[in-house]
């Protein structure tokens, strides 16, 4: 039976916001909302990140692409670490199974499309083998093969149950725009605004979704000019040749409004804010979509891109895929920023489905260093500003380092300078445990499993698995192993492959350690742990993590008294709870171990309660903060429901762990607008209570 504590003042509130039905059934109404915290499209996804140049080189005919010349014309020279290197979709298929073995589940490869093959003068001079530079948004890089190889990769993925995702750039394209000027020092907005064609200022947020002004080359801080005549046409589609198509304001320097109009380090900024720019972007990712089999795009430089673009292309794809029979599609973005608080109004605001998880590898990088484990726990204490009705902390995808800012080897190496190799190993595989048993969908950057390290970010970190002629990455200090990339590098026994498999395999035998609910349970100096729980199984798994150089043993709180637990990672062994529900664990220094319970938890004595506490603004991130208070310290999840008064009720969320809490954006409403909230608890037990209550907008 579900509870009816305050049931009058729900059903009240279920009236007053619009649902005009008699009141049993607007009770019916609010009870089926009380489900289960959202697993996305993508939860339980395990990736690898790999850049197809440096990866292996299955076809050598295509390693300048075929065109003559030395490599400021092909951009072919695998001796220097800034041109192509020889890898290509061929290499890739041909080594899919060393892939797969691993335990991935899904591929996301640096951008495929046509490129700038050279950019730069002197020593600033380097080829596009990353991918970034993109000028045929409708082409492969013929450095990579064929539309024909890449369709013979995409279904070997699909025949081996892994997705392909395509890396795309919105934000910016090749840099072939010059300035008349000669100058590429940003000129802000205020001192220089844009001018229509009959020279009349305007501010283009006043445009953004509607129909701009007409522009010329006149119009803007800088009058854009082609770099060389055969640049005018260079661009596919057409329409990014129209130099009026991008912002033209000089270099960002990544501070303030710059962030978002200047170029990124002089590639062409596109004019975003232009509904013919986001209606070309849209019309590209749906392109793709038709041609091939792909699974979801990751998108580049997502926060230097207006807010409005992404919240009319990232629905927009979803809703194209789905049309196309694709309706698990997904799109994530990068934004580079450990700041939850930014990182979530992407996921929330801006709509995306999800984002890279930098807030999680900055806190993720120090615990493995040593850090107090309350940082880590800090970080997981912030997941609920992920929370909306259609996405979570659980569809983030989460990593250790990447191709931009280095490997997480080159990182413990730099924060724990006097550890030796053993130590860097072991912190290394305790780092790649926290990846796979928290909340997220790990992704490893291709080489990490076989020791890379490098010395920095960017180029430093994009080494190649097969035998490298770059002197640089010969010369590379791998961990765990005595061996070089001077040969190929693709050992299945190398001991972070073999830990990163055991992962994956212990994590797709216990599918609750990647989509269970995460519940916090001890941050104690250097050992973590939490909970992982199938709401709908009720069998608790026990993740205990320990930084420190020596052993520890923790009573870990668990919600059964004595349930035996049966270790499950590394090794066997089992250990009981008490009649306090705490769980005695032994953990060895700079390791993990997961214990999973031999039954159902326990089911609660009294049935749920819940109340709707008064809206809060959240100090650091300026979002209305609505909670609940639930007594008892049992599993339960508390979905939360909103309406604007006159308005109908809309979910704004699930929440699985106290405290339930969801954060909203206040400019969704007006000032003094009055705002019913209501909470729907469901326990354990499948029990469920309501409360709700109406609060002015301040």
């Amino acid at each position: 039976m579900a509870s009816r504590r305050n049931l009058a003042a729900v059903v009240a509130a279920v009236l007053i916001a619009g649902l005009l039905v008699p009141a049993p059934a607007a009770a019916a109404a609010l009870w089926r909302f009380a489900g289960d915290s959202l697993r996305t499209d993508l939860a339980g996804e395990k990736f690898y990140f790999v850049m197809p140049d440096r990866f292996a080189n299955g076809d050598t005919g295509n390693d300048t692409a075929g065109v003559a010349g030395d490599r400021t014309v092909n951009g072919f020279d695998p001796t220097d670490k800034g041109w192509y290197h020889g890898g290509d979709l061929a290499g890739l298929t041909r080594r899919i199974d060393y892939v797969k073995d691993l335990g991935t589940t899904a591929i996301w490869m640096t951008p495929m499309f046509r490129n700038r093959w050279v950019q730069g003068e002197g020593a600033g001079q380097s080829a596009g083998y990353h991918g970034y530079w993109t000028t045929d948004f409708t082409q492969l890089d013929p450095h990579f093969g064929t539309t024909a190889d890449m369709t013979a990769f995409i279904a070997a993925a699909h025949a081996r149950g892994m997705k392909v995702f395509f890396d795309i750039v919105a934000n910016h394209t090749a840099d072939v725009i010059d300035y008349a000027q000669h100058q590429y020092s940003y000129r802000d907005k205020a001192s220089f605004p844009y001018k229509d064609a009959n020279g009349r200022p305007f501010d283009d947020r006043d445009y953004v979704n509607k129909p701009f002004p007409k522009l010329t080359a006149s119009s803007f801080p800088y009058t854009p000019v082609f770099r060389q005549p055969s640049d005018a046409t260079v661009k596919v589609p057409a329409w990014l040749n129209d130099v009026t198509l991008y912002h033209n304001r000089g270099d960002s320097t990544f501070q303030g409004e710059s962030s978002q109009y200047g170029d990124f380090a002089g590639l062409d900024d596109l004019f975003t804010e232009n509904p013919v720019v986001r209606a070309g972007m849209i019309r590209i990712f749906e392109l793709w979509i038709d041609r091939l089999k792909i699974d979801g795009y990751r998108v580049d430089t997502v926060k230097h891109v207006n807010t409005e673009f992404w919240q009319v292309l990232a629905p927009a794809v979803k809703a194209y895929a789905a049309k196309r029979g694709r309706p698990h599609f997904f799109v994530f973005g990068e934004v580079f920023d450990a700041n939850p608080d930014l990182t979530s109004y992407y996921t929330t605001t801006a709509k995306l489905q999800a984002v890279l998880d930098f807030p999680f590898q900055a806190s993720a990088r120090g615990f493995a260093a040593g850090a107090p484990a309350a940082q880590m726990a800090a970080l997981f204490g912030s997941d609920d500003k992920y929370i909306d009705a259609d996405s979570n902390a659980y569809s983030l995808p989460t990593f250790l380092g990447n191709h931009d800012m280095g490997r997480i080897g080159w990182m413990l190496r730099t924060d724990v300078p006097a550890a030796n190799d053993a130590e860097i190993l072991a912190r290394d595989q305790l780092a790649h445990a926290l990846l796979y048993f928290s909340r997220g969908n790990p992704v490893v950057y291709y080489g990490d499993e076989q020791g890379f390290a490098g010395t920095g970010g960017d180029q430093l970190a994009r080494q190649d698995m097969f035998a490298t002629r770059t002197a640089i990455y010969a010369a590379d200090d791998l961990i765990g192993t005595d061996r070089t990339t001077t040969t190929d590098s693709y050992r299945p026994d190398h001991p972070l492959y073999t830990t990163i498999r055991r992962l994956a395999d212990t994590t797709a035998r216990n599918a609750a350690l990647r989509v269970g609910a995460q519940i916090p349970r001890l941050a104690d100096g250097s050992v973590l742990a939490f909970s992982r729980i199938d709401p709908k199984r009720q069998i608790e798994y026990v993740v205990v993590l320990n930084n420190g150089k020596t052993d520890r043993t923790v009573a870990v709180p668990t919600y059964s008294v004595g349930m035996r637990f049966d270790r499950i990672y590394p090794g066997a062994g089992s250990s009981t709870s008490g009649a306090d529900r705490g769980l005695v664990v032994r953990v060895p220094a700079l390791s993990a171990v997961v214990y999973k319970a031999s039954r159902a938890i326990d089911r609660p004595a009294a049935a749920p309660a819940v109340r709707v506490d008064a809206p809060t603004v959240d100090a650091s991130s300026g979002r209305l903060t609505l909670s609940a208070a639930v007594p008892g310290d049992g599993f339960n999840e508390v979905t939360f429901l909103v309406a604007p008064e006159g308005k109908p009720l809309a979910v704004a969320g699930t929440d699985d762990n106290a405290p339930y809490r969801v954060y909203l954006d206040p400019t969704r409403w007006r000032h003094g607008q009055r705002l019913t909230v209501v909470a729907v608890v469901k326990d354990s037990a499948g029990r469920v209570a309501a409360d709700s209550r109406s609060f002015p907008i301040s």
